[in-house]
C-alpha cells in the first residue's frame, strides 16, 4: 500500500478579486475569504499565486479558472506528480485563446497546451 494514501492534504482556495490564496483541508466546505468574506474558488494542489501586485499574472490566474481548469498534477495516491501547464501572464493568455478562435478550440484546450501552435 502506498505510504501516501492516509495522508490529508492541503489544497489551494484563492479570492481574485482579494489577490489572496489559502491552504485548507480537502473537503466539499465552502471557504471564505479573510478580506472580503465572499467563496472562495478552489484553485488545487500545484497553485502557486503570483505576487499581489503581479496583474498580469492574476489575470492569467482568474482565465485559467475561469475556463474550468485547475492547477493540478497530482496524483490521488501521491506517488507521482506531473503538473499540468498553465499560462502565467496576461500575454499568454491572450496568445493561447486567439489561436483557439482559428482553429475553433474551446478555451479549456488551449490555455491547457503547452505550445498553442501545437493544437492544431
Amino acid at each position: 500500500m502506498c505510504r501516501y494514501a492516509e495522508i490529508t492534504y492541503k489544497v489551494h482556495y484563492v479570492c481574485v478579486s482579494c489577490r489572496r490564496s489559502h491552504k485548507y483541508a480537502w473537503d466539499d466546505a465552502k471557504h471564505l475569504c479573510t478580506s472580503c468574506r465572499q467563496p472562495m474558488v478552489f484553485a488545487g494542489h500545484d497553485f502557486a499565486a503570483p505576487r499581489r501586485r503581479n496583474d498580469s499574472g492574476w489575470a492569467a490566474v482568474a482565465a485559467v479558472l475561469g475556463a474550468g481548469l485547475r492547477y493540478e498534477g497530482f496524483q490521488v495516491c501521491g506517488c507521482s506528480r506531473e503538473p499540468k501547464y498553465r499560462p502565467r501572464t496576461r500575454a499568454q493568455v491572450r496568445s493561447r485563446r486567439r489561436v483557439a478562435g482559428r482553429l475553433g478550440l474551446s478555451e479549456a484546450a488551449a490555455l491547457a497546451a503547452r505550445d498553442p501552435y501545437d493544437l492544431g
